[in-house]
């Protein structure tokens, strides 16, 4: 019998992968997530984004009524303490 030769070939293939991939992703939307968190934050503080918001307060003296009704409490305190003490 003859002898065939035999051309045998080996190929060892290596792979190597390397992680980190999803790091730029995941701080792309960390930053996104932060500035909406802060535009929330700012329109729910009350921020002045259009000068709209402008509050004007006045105060006013108090008229005769309200001096009226500070002596009827103090009369009614005073009744309260009189029929307290002169109780049986």
């Amino acid at each position: 019998m003859a002898d065939k030769e035999r051309n045998v070939s080996e190929h060892t293939t290596t792979t190597t992968t390397t992680g980190g991939g999803g790091v730029g992703m995941g701080i792309i939307v960390g930053a996104l997530v932060v500035v909406v968190a802060g535009i929330i934050w700012f329109l729910m503080a009350g921020g002045d984004v259009d000068g709209s918001s402008d509050v004007n307060i006045s105060v006013e003296e108090p008229g005769a009524a309200a001096e009226g009704a500070a002596e009827g409490a103090a009369d009614a305190v005073n009744d309260a303490a009189d029929d307290a003490t002169t109780a049986d």
